[in-house]
């Protein structure tokens, strides 16, 4: 299968509850039951939204409401009919949706998805302890992707979600063999679109989605700035912007964890939002992957930070971004055609989908 699809990504709290439980687990049994190809529900490690307050482990007070980021991909027209469901919620958070490309099942064509001029996100969605090539499939992932020389990737775990329409729930007890993870790997358009067969003929139930993005910084080089979008389309709908950065979490900025600044420097500049997720493994540019260890005393895994908003917004957030990213980290911008936030009192955005038009750049 080779469609147009929508991925909905929702940022909320922990604690946060809908009518029949929390509402982590009222969105994965909406996805459940609409059978949709993939979700999955991820805890990050801190955030703030439109109230400002503060979620962090860092502190065992605050630590108790962490940031959760819900991912759910199928087609626009099962992502559509979900929604419907997802709306009639009515909570405080984030909610985007962004067009994506999607790849499922090994006879899916990968030619011509994306063009070699442009640079592209690649996201792999496989199982927790799938295997492949004689070892958990997201390592053979990552590594095949750093051979080909695809820029960077950051495999980040879920605690449940679903898989082919089915429920898949972590337990304390349990193999947990199909938790979804995801891989997201940021680089060469025409690298990406090469590597793309060898994927689908590893993975024994391939399903890869491919976004449009532009790379601006790398390792501390400044490469290009986010595209200068228009803040409506030509309807008059709102125009989105999302920033992604990646870095170690051994990474500093001001002698400090760069994730720790980043979401302290947003949050003094009035962003509406920001979410930083730990990683299980990965790499950047020439380092060789990475992550969690036995063995290791300090820990060496990939920090994924997001901020969403308007195009305007974007640029004052990328110029603090830019401040802290001086030697080291990832960023990347790209369009986000729907989104809403909502708090008390508050909302901004709607889930109609805007056209980008072109960039003014």
């Amino acid at each position: 299968m080779n469609h147009d699809c929508l991925k909905l990504t929702i940022y909320f709290g922990e604690r946060d509850r809908a009518p029949g439980g929390f509402l982590a687990d009222v969105l994965t049994e909406i996805y459940a039951r609409h059978e949709l190809q993939t979700s999955l529900v991820m805890r990050g490690v801190q955030g703030f939204g439109l109230k400002h307050h503060l979620h962090t482990d860092r502190l065992l007070t605050l630590s108790e409401d962490l940031p959760l980021v819900s991912v759910a991909v199928d087609t626009r027209p099962r992502i559509e009919s979900a929604l419907a469901e997802v709306e009639a919620l009515r909570f405080d958070g984030l909610v985007t949706l962004e067009r994506a490309r999607l790849l499922a099942g090994r006879s899916a064509p990968a030619a011509s998805v994306i063009q070699a001029q442009e640079e592209a996100k690649l996201t792999v969605y496989v199982g927790r302890h799938e295997r492949a090539d004689g070892r958990p499939a997201y390592e053979a992932v990552v590594d095949m992707l750093r051979r080909r020389g695809v820029a960077g990737a950051t495999v980040l775990l879920g605690v449940d979600g679903t898989a082919r329409g089915e429920r898949r729930r972590a337990r304390f007890f349990g193999a947990n063999t199909q938790v979804p993870l995801m891989v997201i790997a940021v680089g060469d358009g025409g690298l990406i679109a090469g590597v793309l067969p060898e994927l689908q003929a590893l993975l024994p139930h391939p399903l890869l989605t491919l976004e449009r993005i532009r790379v601006c910084k790398r390792d501390g080089e400044n490469l290009a700035k986010p595209h200068d979008l228009p803040e409506t389309d030509p309807s008059g709908l709102g125009v989105w912007q999302k920033l992604m950065i990646y870095a170690g979490e051994q990474a500093r900025a001001d002698g400090h964890p760069l994730h720790h600044q980043l979401i302290a420097a947003l949050r003094r500049a009035g962003a509406s939002g920001a979410t930083s997720l730990r990683g299980i493994w990965g790499y950047h540019d020439d380092h060789a992957p990475h992550g969690d260890s036995f063995w290791q005393l300090r820990r060496r895994v990939p920090i994924v930070t997001v901020v969403v908003d308007t195009p305007a917004r974007t640029r004052r957030w990328f110029d603090v971004v830019n401040r802290l990213t001086t030697h080291t980290g990832l960023v990347t911008s790209e369009m986000v055609p729907g989104f809403r936030a909502t708090g008390p009192d508050r909302r901004h955005g709607g889930l109609r989908l805007a056209t980008a038009g072109a960039p003014r750049d």
